[in-house]
């Protein structure tokens, strides 16, 4: 599709100019020599402003912004980029509509004309990157990050802006430019409607008092009632102060879709949730559409993802979800990272050897408390050769150069079944003891594993082998108590990914705790101002009067 704005440029050699060049032209080119005279290193191959000076030296220096109705078309889609979350002021939009009547006023100097062309080309190909793959560099919020960023053509780019331009078409090249994905649009559509209820005046906060249970009435409701409608939830005709069960099925809905238990009360949590600004809601979704714009291309072909904020897993095949699951995931001081990988092999009835977090953290302070520990869940105690100690041999003061390794079968913290992946981070996804766990609707339970609760199902999947790795066979092979690797024919993406919203069937969303508080400097960064490379000298200039 597009290709925009990145990588090394390649400046062919320009062929001897048989005409000179119009005035306009010579100062674009004069600008852009000096940029090039000061942005020497190769980094600034690799920005916008790069991008820019390759735009204008492709075609000669000709300014690219004679027609007005070319001009409409930017402006108009740098106004829009509001709706995918960004700043059109990032992309000089004030700037550009104060400055448009050098265009038209004869008075307007080749010099003023220059400046806002640079201008106005460096805001059109800053914009399309950002829609294109994302504003905020996440390799700056997270060092865990791996993924690939969307691919780039620097040529492809430019040559496509060429083209909308002599065409007339750039508002299509601004919608091409974002995302395909249908879930990048109901994100839009979700801002959009939240903007709306904003611009009404928001929804009220809802008084505190004693927690609120159906069939009682309180002054509360009606305020209650109109929250959730603002929702977009069906809350039945009630007007009085009668909590009726329209309106219970109505909170149940919403405490579901915010992970809070459904149990139809309005307590401390499900209050908290409900009284979150709508102005928050909104930053948490721009938050999300930046997210999208860095991973939606990823979701391609056969996968599983990891939705670590909404604690469950998907395989898709052909790029749609064929089976779920939910998760537990690393407690937020031990929490899951965020990578890319892929699967390549499961291992059935599997050993665990003790990390040494965990065994520092959470295992000596038991073992001390506890000398038959070790016996209870059947972990043996190793030298660094692997060989077996008598645990009274070691000193549990000042444990030195031992590995603890818990025996395969019922009761492993693994369970019975563990999926693979390489990693840097000893993360992997597997069974556990801790069935009773699935029923949080929160659960940040781990230390930074991912504990499946159908891990068979996705096995099968996985290995995709009917003859011999059907799921009786797993089973089978599972009841044997033998530790067995299983290697899959071909390994599977895996996607660990963290988003703060739910999108739900009906295009509502359901907001999540931010578990991990990765929301907050992701905003930062989104709110943190860009200026073009452009706008100082344009900004030195006096712009005509207007008529």
């Amino acid at each position: 599709m597009l290709g925009l704005l990145s990588g090394t440029a390649v400046h062919a050699q320009q062929p001897a100019l048989e005409q000179p060049l119009s005035p306009v032209a010579e100062q674009i080119r004069e600008r852009v020599e000096q940029w090039r005279g000061v942005h020497v290193d190769a980094d600034a191959a690799r920005t916008p402003g790069d991008a820019a000076a390759v735009f204008y030296e492709q075609s000669r220096f000709a300014p690219a912004w004679t027609r007005p109705g070319d001009l409409d078309q930017l402006l108009s889609a740098l106004g829009n980029v509001a709706g995918d979350g960004l700043d059109p002021e990032d992309y000089a939009l004030s700037e550009l509509q104060r400055r448009r009547s050098v265009l038209s006023d004869p008075r307007a100097t080749p010099q003023q004309r220059a400046q806002f062309d640079l201008l106005a080309t460096d805001a059109c190909l800053a914009a399309l990157l950002h829609l294109y793959r994302g504003k905020v560099d996440p390799a700056t919020l997270d060092t865990h990050w791996n993924y690939d960023p969307r691919q780039l053509d620097q040529a492809q780019g430019l040559k496509a802006v060429h083209d909308a331009l002599a065409q007339g078409t750039l508002g299509e090249l601004f919608a091409r430019a974002r995302p395909q994905n249908p879930l990048y649009g109901q994100l839009r559509m979700a801002l959009a409607k939240l903007r709306e209820v904003a611009a009404q005046g928001g929804w009220s906060t809802l008084a505190d008092g004693p927690t609120l249970k159906p069939g009682s009435r309180d002054p509360r409701v009606p305020a209650l009632r109109q929250r959730l409608r603002l929702a977009g939830y069906p809350v039945g005709e009630g007007v009085d102060d009668l909590y009726d069960p329209a309106l219970e099925a109505a909170l149940e809905q919403f405490q579901r879709e915010q992970y809070l238990a459904p149990d139809g009360h309005l307590g401390k949590a499900t209050l908290a949730a409900l009284n979150v600004p709508v102005a928050a809601r909104i930053d948490q979704l721009r938050a999300n559409l930046e997210r999208a714009r860095w991973l939606l291309h990823e979701l391609q072909g056969r996968f599983v993802v990891v939705d670590i904020a909404g604690y469950q897993v998907a395989y898709y095949k052909d790029g749609k979800p064929v089976w779920r699951s939910r998760v537990q995931v690393g407690k937020p001081y031990r929490s899951t990272p965020v990578f890319k990988s892929k699967i390549t092999y499961l291992t059935l009835n599997p050993t665990w050897t003790v990390p040494p977090t965990i065994l520092k953290n959470d295992i000596l302070p038991k073992l001390r408390r506890s000398p038959g520990y070790l016996a209870a869940n059947r972990i043996r105690v190793l030298d660094g050769q692997g060989r077996e100690l008598a645990p009274a041999s070691v000193d549990w003061a000042h444990p030195r150069g031992i590995v603890l390794r818990q025996d395969a079968g019922p009761g492993n913290s693994l369970g019975r079944l563990v999926i693979r992946f390489p990693n840097d981070y000893a993360v992997y996804l597997h069974d556990t003891p801790h069935q009773e766990l699935f029923a949080n609707e929160q659960r940040a339970n781990s230390s930074g594993c991912i504990r499946v609760e159908r891990p068979r199902e996705l096995a099968e999947l996985l290995l995709d082998d009917p003859a011999r790795w059907d799921r009786a066979g797993i089973d089978r092979a599972i009841d044997t108590l033998k530790t067995q690797t299983v290697m899959l024919r071909e390994p599977v993406t895996l996607l660990l990914a963290y988003w703060t919203v739910d999108l739900r069937e009906d295009g509502r969303v359901g907001f999540r705790p931010d578990v991990y508080q990765r929301d907050p400097p992701l905003l930062a960064g989104l709110e943190r101002p860009r200026v073009s490379p452009w706008l100082p000298a344009a900004v030195t200039a006096p712009v005509p009067a207007q008529p």
